[in-house]
């Protein structure tokens, strides 16, 4: 879809803003159009296309994190044991946004899936005897789950060999490996998505505004919200007085929420980490991988600095992507100021902030040696993974920023948390999101509960939509095993999985 920018006026009222032109925004408003194809919806974002921050192609992964391959969704405990729980939950995330992304190609609101979603096995890889005990302990939990009863494991050479043969080759034979996999993992390009998404709004009557600033978000006197923007090209300035406001501008949402003043939004704090892959179009080499292996992060090392081989497709063309390697900038978003983290400041996020610096020593010292590293000890975590790697063959380039959410805790005064933090309004009148990963691979079930939270009222009669939607909406797979395996086989014909 070819961007486009409208007129802004001094003053409109709508009944739903979304700010931010990322995968949140574009989900939350393709399911909003659908359930309330009446509402006047406007869309404002700063950069002059969807998707260029977080959800853009090379700003992440795009593993569609399904907690196959992920080993920090299935922690190890004290005692070694291995609990599936939160990989479950992710998982049945996923196959909610699954089921959305299946709906609307089936339903014809946006293009051929491949543009977007492609068939690529998760695999999960370590080496050593305590690493390997662990990953054998993480399959046994994770087998009989109906969601993961496709896992594969194994330690022998040659098997791991034909699963990964980049990973293998070179290695020493009697090195002691391990390795999980399931085939029917993905890569998801989200920017393209998002894409797709924006360009279903549009044909819809969504008012798409790039290239505009929103400047502040306040409560007006008659309790709607007063959104002001401002166009970047033309300085004009507007308001838009809404009923109902989402606040989805990835790190530069925490600004937007300080603004709203709502007391649930306050002792919010933001963490910035940056983030840089070697990336590989070497056709030769490209070819031999056919996998996303991820190993384990570093003692210290943020989840989302776990290591990984992907194999990446993007724009119809296959790519190699190892990383990350994680930085430190004090910008919120990629295209951001310097001064996004001292301005994000205020007394009801300073005692958090603090108590989670005290907390934190290892992942400062973390960052500080992964941005003091040189090339070549980049090369070489690329070898740990891929051993004959002529890392020196390899681009470097700069991920997207993410900002992970600092909150208060009544005992330690506050926590820094690694998942995704949805703040709403009592009255339902405001949602924001804050954090990162897995993000935008649960981006629907993340807005489909944001709207059970704001529009209580509204949820019942929505029911026959949804379901249409979401064949499975409302059910956990996990606990029955016939239907999940009835949707995911749907929704991998429809995504020609």
């Amino acid at each position: 879809m070819t961007a486009r920018t409208h007129a802004v006026y001094s003053h409109k009222t709508a009944d739903v803003v979304l700010i931010g032109g990322g995968i949140m925004s574009a989900t939350l408003g393709s399911i909003i159009r659908q359930l309330e194809p009446g509402w006047d919806i406007c869309l404002y974002e700063r950069l002059d296309r969807a998707g260029m921050e977080a959800s853009d192609s090379w700003n992440n992964a795009g593993t569609g994190h399904s907690a196959l391959c992920e080993l920090n969704y299935s922690p190890a405990s004290a005692d070694g044991s291995v609990d599936p729980t939160k990989a479950i939950k992710i998982n049945e995330q996923f196959q909610v946004s699954r089921q959305f992304w299946s709906h609307m190609v089936a339903a014809g609101h946006i293009g051929a899936p491949r543009a977007f979603i492609n068939p690529i096995p998760h695999m999960s890889f370590v080496w050593g005897d305590g690493p390997a005990d662990y990953l054998h302990r993480r399959y046994e939990a994770l087998k009989p789950q109906p969601l993961f009863e496709t896992m594969e494991h194994t330690e022998d050479h040659a098997t791991l060999s034909q699963w990964a043969p980049l990973v293998m080759g070179g290695r020493d034979p009697k090195q002691r490996v391990a390795g999980s996999r399931v085939e029917s993992g993905t890569d998801i390009d989200f920017g393209s998505l998002t894409r797709e998404l924006t360009g279903f709004l549009e044909k819809n009557g969504v008012d798409l505004n790039f290239g505009t600033d929103v400047t502040n978000v306040a409560r007006g006197s008659d309790g709607r919200w007063e959104v002001s923007v401002k166009d970047r090209a033309t300085d004009e300035e507007t308001t838009v007085r809404a009923r109902f406001v989402f606040i989805g501008a990835g790190g530069g949402a925490l600004h937007l929420l300080q603004q709203t003043g709502i007391p649930e939004g306050k002792g919010f704090g933001g963490f910035p980490v940056g983030g840089q892959f070697l990336r590989c179009g070497n056709e030769e080499v490209v070819d031999q991988h056919n996998a996303k292996v991820y190993g384990q992060a570093s003692v210290g090392a943020p989840p989302m600095s776990v290591p990984h081989l992907d194999t990446r497709f993007v724009n119809g063309k296959r790519s190699l992507l190892f990383g990350p390697y994680a930085g430190f900038s004090t910008k919120f978003l990629k295209r951001g100021s310097l001064l996004d983290l001292p301005l994000s400041l205020r007394p009801s996020n300073l005692i958090p902030m603090l108590a989670v610096g005290k907390d934190n020593m290892d992942l400062t010292k973390y960052l500080i040696t992964e941005v003091l590293k040189r090339r070549e000890s980049k090369n070489e975590g690329l070898r740990e993974y891929y051993p004959e790697a002529n890392g020196d063959a390899w681009e470097l380039i700069t991920a997207g920023q993410r900002v992970q959410v600092i909150k208060k805790h009544p005992k330690k005064g506050g926590i820094l948390q690694f998942g995704t933090e949805m703040i709403t309004s009592a009255d339902g009148s405001i949602g924001a999101l804050l954090g990162a990963s897995p993000g935008a691979s649960t981006a629907a079930p993340i807005m489909f509960e944001m709207l059970e939270r704001c529009f209580p009222q509204q949820t019942a009669a929505w029911q026959p939509k949804l379901k249409e939607m979401i064949p499975g909406y409302g059910v956990k797979l996990n606990e029955n095993p016939q239907l999940a395996r009835e949707i995911m086989s749907e929704t991998a014909k429809v995504l020609q999985l």
